[in-house]
């Protein structure tokens, strides 16, 4: 009977762009692994570049300096005497990709004795990401060339190209399926990457493989953890073959939208039955054994855990709260300025930076005019009593006043006439937002020493319901990925569970979430925002999150059906008590669009970045042109034959 072998999962906070000292964690792991009588280690997808890196993919220098970081892990698997699983660049220099700039491969490396293993008759020392995902955030085909594209460049088929690893570890030869992340997720592709291993090990070697293993740089996103369980449970049940995941932990951005990568590295056995799984953001190394006899394989040192919580809050907040740490860490920012109303957005901010920040880094700042209520006003100092942070007050009715006393009492020139121009209430208002954020929050932050928070919702960005250089602007907008009812949900989940007492006030909570920009928006008198949050966050959603993204000619279609509550998720009758004509389910239906596809998409251009959550966050996760608003021909004809009927 063969000795078991001892593999060892390492989930390690990857650094994008810092491929030396990536390098230098990974040999750091491999002998400790090594000390742990580990034979075998494995580390994640481009574990030592990083993943999420933009045009620095085309710097040769970038490019030679994460080759010379390969090199050194590959001598490390002699010098440890341990064999290595690890993902970085690979590159070509004798070939070009279609751009005409240097070939590189997103490429799986296995070292073992100082020296690449690979089928004998492999194009290359490694293993190459044959599915290039090209969807959300995503743009791998823009920097790497696919092993399906390779192979047609040989003349050659795909298949023959993926071939099981064949290596020797204490004299047992061990066959082992490589995947590089996107490699496992096939369903929707027309080339299954797991099937065709399997096939081609039974072919040329006669039995099937003993093991999957998928090393993956993959964000987190809510609900992905439970898909990837059916996805690749499925797969190892179907091929009777234990599978390893190996993801790594840390953040990375693509300029406009902040991913966390959770890790989550999970064992399944050959069942589909998970073994063990490393704890979500948590740098942590998973030991198992793999018996070559039996076929399964066990863990040592990990028992069996749920890596994503059915908890959507708790998920929520875990991902916030490391994504905000991580975020000041990279880029230097230890003290935070937010601007709070008494609201729910800016109290939820607020706590959510108080769970990561000491309370003398953080300043929270009341900035009322004439239209804010003693009520707001109470609730903001209360939430800053209960934090414990520094407040302050900062009233800006005399900076606005100045501000339209001086717009309407500049003379304006022009073809020999001179005019005045006139600010409207609605001018008023945005002069009051930009007031806040351009000069008072701007101000106190450069002063205090460090940067002010964006607090809008995932609602608000999606209709700009915002003022540009005002409540927009900050240099993090931690809430942007979630609707109205997700913040909420948060703010009882930190009381309740983070906090263990009321940090966020009760009445912030209870009260009607409104600008307080005008008289029209006495909170007191319960007069509040536009947005009929409990139908427009699913409205909007349908306009963003669906895979198939919902136009108004589909909204109509549901709207006729009637399974429109159904469609969008919201309380079943609750689109027809709202707007009980058709015609006043169009007017506000054309609103929306109009501002989500007008306005709204210049704004959210300008916005800061976005800490994503969902299936879809804005930023470069979902890409916008600003083609201004159109209805379809059928959107038109469905609506005149509805407004004519009625």
């Amino acid at each position: 009977m063969s000795k078991p072998l001892k593999i060892a999962l390492v989930q390690t906070e990857v650094l994008p762009g810092r491929p030396r000292e990536n390098a230098d964690k990974i040999i750091r792991l491999m002998s400790e692994a090594k000390s742990n009588n580990a034979r075998l280690v494995i580390f994640s997808e481009m574990a030592v570049p990083g993943y999420l890196l933009g045009d620095t993919w085309e710097s040769a220098s970038f490019l030679s300096d994460c080759l010379s970081q390969n090199e050194r892990i590959v001598a490390a698997s002699k010098e440890l005497n341990i064999a290595v699983m690890f993902g970085s660049v690979a590159v070509d220099q004798t070939k070009r990709n279609n751009d005409g700039r240097l070939r590189k491969y997103n490429a799986f490396f296995t070292a073992q004795n100082g020296t690449l293993s690979a089928p004998a008759d492999a194009p290359y020392p490694f293993s190459i990401k044959t599915l290039l995902p090209n969807y959300r955030e995503f743009d791998d085909s823009r920097y790497f060339f696919s092993l399906r594209k390779l192979a047609y460049e040989l003349n050659r088929q795909p298949e023959e190209l993926l071939q099981p690893l064949s290596i020797i570890i204490d004299g047992e030869n061990y066959l082992i399926g490589r995947l590089i992340c996107e490699d496992g997720w096939g369903d929707d592709y027309d080339f299954q990457v797991a099937d065709t291993l399997v096939s081609n090990c039974l072919d040329k070697y006669g039995r099937s493989l003993d093991l999957f293993v998928n090393i993956s740089a993959s964000p987190f996103t809510l609900g992905k953890n439970q898909k990837r369980h059916r996805v690749f449970g499925e797969n190892s049940r179907r091929h009777n073959t234990p599978l390893l995941y190996i993801n790594h932990t840390g953040i990375q951005n693509n300029g406009k939208t902040i991913y966390t990568f959770d890790g989550s590295s999970t064992v399944y056995d050959r069942s589909g039955t998970i073994l063990a799984a490393a704890a979500p953001y948590e740098e942590e190394i998973l030991y198992t054994e793999y018996n070559k006899s039996s076929g399964d394989i066990v863990a040592l040192n990990c028992p069996q855990t749920v890596t994503e919580s059915s908890c959507e809050s708790e998920s929520i907040y875990c991902a916030l709260r490391y994504g905000i740490k991580h975020f000041l860490d990279s880029t230097g920012i230890s003290k935070v300025v937010i601007g709070i109303s008494g609201g729910i957005d800016s109290a939820v901010t607020a706590a959510l930076y108080a769970a990561v920040l000491p309370p003398e880094n953080l300043l929270l700042i009341n900035m009322p005019s004439r239209f804010n209520s003693a009520t707001t006003k109470d609730l903001a100092h209360q939430l800053a009593d209960a934090i414990g942070c520094r407040y302050a007050v900062a009233p800006i009715e005399e900076s606005v006043e100045l501000t339209v006393k001086q717009i309407n009492n500049t003379p304006v020139h022009f073809a020999g006439e001179t005019s005045n121009l006139k600010v409207s209430d609605f001018v008023r208002e945005n002069i009051q937002a930009r007031d806040r954020s351009a000069r008072i929050l701007a101000g106190f932050a450069a002063a205090f020493g460090g940067a002010f928070t964006c607090n809008a919702n995932k609602a608000e960005l999606t209709v700009g319901y915002s003022t540009l250089y005002g409540d927009q602007a900050g240099f993090l907008c931690a809430l942007a990925d979630l609707w109205k009812h997700q913040v909420y949900d948060l703010a009882r989940y930190l009381n309740d569970t983070v906090f263990h007492k009321e940090i966020i006030p009760q009445g912030t909570i209870d009260i009607v979430p409104s600008a307080e920009l005008s008289d029209a928006q006495d909170v007191d008198a319960g007069k509040g925002d536009p947005i009929i949050y409990p139908y427009h966050d699913y409205l909007f959603r349908s306009f963003i999150e669906r895979w198939d993204k919902a136009t108004p000619a589909d909204i109509l279609r549901w709207y006729e059906d009637d399974t429109i509550d159904s469609k969008i998720g919201c309380v079943s009758g609750l689109t027809r008590q709202l707007f009980p004509t058709p015609d006043k389910f169009i007017e506000d239906l054309e609103r929306w669009w109009k501002c989500f596809s007008g306005l709204g998409i210049a704004k959210r251009i300008q916005a800061p970045p976005v800490l994503a959550i969902s299936r879809r966050a804005y930023g470069f996760d979902h890409r916008e042109s600003q083609n201004g608003v159109y209805f379809t021909t059928e959107y038109i004809e469905r609506k005149d034959k509805l407004l004519s009927s009625n």
